[in-house]
């Protein structure tokens, strides 16, 4: 089986850093080959490099693909070869139905018109295969971040694709979705269609992958030939971080304090739906000191029931009474929910967490401007120190605190993001996705930091699609299904098989 794609000593420079030195890869016809590495190895800028978004002659080194050597100007260019790259950053118009967006550039026409009929149509069959049940004519500002990745993918196959590249696809996804998408990609491989997966999640990689690359530091460490389940997650982690890490989640006893947070009665309808009800008459508490786990399937209802609680951002006719300190809080606005002691990271940091234009200061103050505001300005001094102080606590890798948000790494943007919220002085942290998307040696940080505010007293509440990762922190765990919580159990009762259990369990139906 020849190779479809050779990249030969490839090194991308940008002002002052080196990202790529003499990286060489080589895919095979049919093959899945996944590539690993820390956020900031330079896993991305190699497929940018390959898919035109860094032009020829930006780079040094050589493409060959289908054994032509290759100087994509563009990724206009590279598609009209039919490589498609699904990037991190979803590439979506919000205002623009699912139906439009996958065939965004390649509309479906009929005499010169679009054929809304068939371009539905279509679109319902690419949604199937992808696992995503929604009707083809809702807008994609309408469902969540991992629904949008599902969009993006049926984009991707509705070009007649030869080498798919997808930049962390299942990184937005539960258990089962990504279930579907791996053997979804099964399914393109059997066909002879070749894949690029870049995955944090290792257990993945191990089960789907035929080949893996590993880069540090902007350098090939090592290809590892997957076959027969040779390589475990623990040797691929080796060659990421160059050492052993024996424990993905660092040993923690908990202090457990008086009850910190607690909400009653809570029930959410949908803002569009108004009949529907998407969080029905929801109960939980949390300790001081203590790590709640809260874990149900894609559309259970769990960051819908964080955003209402946190100032009624999400949702209509809500219902229910939220407590911190033992006193009522009012909610109904996110200054009020802020003010109260609540404060929430939400699980998409790039759309609604930080300004990815502005610097590391600012986004770390603008959840708590006013802490900042002397004679009426903002005093850009008290910034500067307070951000300082955070970007050496949080070990957040940057210059300094006037680096843009947007070209730190994904793990370095996460600890901006809690740096902001924990800047607040909250009573409880609800964390959505906190290590969505980053590599195991930052998501290690994220634990670390994680368990140093419970140590300070605060409660956290810790919304995660990975029931691993649930397992690996918390101290208990609630289960959602439906919109209805419907199971809880203890570090010491809690198994992958009893949180199922309870994050499948369909709403018990009214006999009127």
């Amino acid at each position: 089986m020849n190779n479809i794609l050779e990249m030969r000593n490839i090194t991308k420079t940008f002002p002052g850093v080196r990202a790529l030195a003499n990286v060489s890869l080589e895919v095979k016809r049919g093959e899945i080959h996944a590539i690993c590495g820390e956020n900031g190895a330079g896993k991305s800028t190699l497929m940018k490099v390959l898919s035109g978004v860094y032009p020829h002659g930006t780079y040094e080194g050589d493409i060959f693909y289908e054994n032509e050597i290759q100087a994509f100007k563009n990724i206009r260019e590279s598609e009209a070869k039919v490589i498609v790259i699904i990037h991190q950053e979803l590439a979506l118009s919000p205002y623009l139905s699912i139906a439009e967006n996958i065939f965004l550039n390649n509309e479906i026409t009929k005499r010169g018109l679009i054929d809304w009929n068939r371009t539905n149509q279509e679109a319902q069959k690419l949604m199937a295969k992808v696992g995503l049940r929604e009707k083809p004519d809702t807008k994609v500002m309408e469902i969540g971040v991992g629904k949008q990745q599902l969009v993006e993918i049926a984009k991707a196959l509705s070009k007649q694709v030869r080498l798919l590249i997808l930049d962390e696809p299942t990184a937005a996804l539960n258990d089962e979705d990504s279930a579907h998408l791996l053997d979804l990609l099964r399914q393109l491989r059997s066909q002879g269609i070749s894949c690029i997966i870049i995955s944090h999640k290792l257990n993945e990689i191990a089960s789907i992958a035929d080949k893996t690359t590993i880069i540090r530091d902007g350098k090939t460490i090592e290809t590892l030939d997957m076959a027969g389940g040779k390589v475990d997650q623990e040797r691929i982690i080796k060659g990421m971080v160059g050492r052993e890490m024996e424990n993905r989640y660092p040993a923690h006893t908990p202090t457990l304090g008086e009850e910190v947070f607690r909400v009653e009665n809570w029930t959410v309808h949908h803002p569009e739906d108004k009949a529907r009800v998407v969080v029905d008459n929801a109960n939980l508490y949390v300790r001081r000191g203590e790590i709640v786990g809260l874990a149900g399937i894609m559309g259970a209802g769990r960051t819908e029931l964080a955003r209402s609680v946190f100032g009624h951002s999400w949702g209509s006719n809500i219902t229910g009474k939220v407590f911190v300190n033992g006193k009522e809080v009012d909610v109904r606005t996110i200054r009020g929910a802020i003010d109260g002691g609540i404060a929430y990271a939400t699980e998409d940091r790039k759309r609604f967490g930080l300004n990815l234009i502005d610097d590391i200061k600012r986004n770390i103050s603008m959840a708590s401007l006013n802490k900042f505001v002397k004679r009426g300005l903002v005093d850009d001094n008290e910034e500067f120190r307070v951000g300082s102080s955070y970007r050496e606590s949080m070990n957040i890798k940057a210059p300094s605190v006037l680096s843009i948000v947007g070209k730190l790494s994904g793990g370095n943007q996460q600890k901006v993001v809690l740096s902001q919220w924990i800047n607040t002085a909250p009573e409880i942290l609800i964390l959505d996705e906190p290590t969505r998307g980053i590599d195991v040696g930052a998501k290690y940080e994220i634990y670390t930091i994680i368990q140093r505010l419970v140590d300070e007293g605060k409660g956290v509440i810790v919304i995660s699609s990975e029931l691993p990762e649930l397992l690996g922190i918390c101290d208990r765990i609630y289960a959602i299904s439906e919109g209805v919580i419907t199971g809880e159990a203890t570090r010491a009762e809690a198994t992958p098989e009893l949180l199922m259990k309870y994050m499948t369990k369909e709403k018990e139906k009214s006999n009127v």
